[in-house]
């Protein structure tokens, strides 16, 4: 059975280091580890990675029109959304703490809300990484801001754990298990 990892985030090099696009960075990280490379599709309007019957997804539509992309792969792929795991930013999780959810609203994240709209259901599996907040400024700014060279060192930490995940997902391991284990692991943290 076939599986989806999307990853969020925009597309250009404007956003590449931006906190809002950690999404895009563990795929990234993921497929750089594992010696393989995005493909650009325009009929998805993203980067596609075909691992055997798996997909990692990277929509090149910007946040809030993720879901056309994430539903046309779906469907052409004939994923059920219970077999979709989205990767976002989370502003309301310390960074870099991950939480893993099989399910649950958009939370404000423009991206999500594009997600379950396009699909008609929020059955998804999640896994949301804490960027903080910072009260000095506007959400917009901080989710658009740059990580420095100190949390992005960080940050290659939870790309590590990331891509165990992912890797436990597409070897349909029970993501309650997963869920259990990250969960854990983070509150120790």
């Amino acid at each position: 059975m076939a599986r989806l990892v999307v990853g969020l985030g925009n597309p250009g090099k404007t956003y590449e280091k931006s906190k809002h696009n950690i999404g895009f960075i563990c795929l990234d990280y993921y497929a750089k580890q594992k010696k393989f490379k995005f493909k650009k599709e325009p009929k998805f309007q993203g980067e596609v990675l075909v691992v055997g019957q798996n997909v990692l997804l990277k929509p090149k539509t910007f946040m809030n029109l993720s879901g056309n992309s994430v539903k046309s792969v779906a469907d052409y792929y004939k994923i059920n959304i219970e077999d979709i795991l989205v990767i976002s930013d989370d502003i309301d999780l310390p960074f870099p703490k991950l939480r893993l959810r099989e399910k649950g609203s958009a939370g404000g994240h423009n991206g999500l809300k594009s997600i379950i709209s396009c699909l008609g259901a929020s059955e998804f599996k999640r896994c949301r990484i804490g960027i903080g907040r910072d009260d000095s400024k506007e959400v917009r700014d901080h989710v658009l801001s740059d990580f420095s060279k100190a949390e992005m060192k960080e940050l290659s930490d939870t790309c590590i754990v990331v891509e165990q995940m992912i890797d436990f997902f597409f070897a349909n391991e029970s993501f309650q298990i997963s869920m259990n284990k990250i969960n854990v692991d983070e509150k120790n943290r």
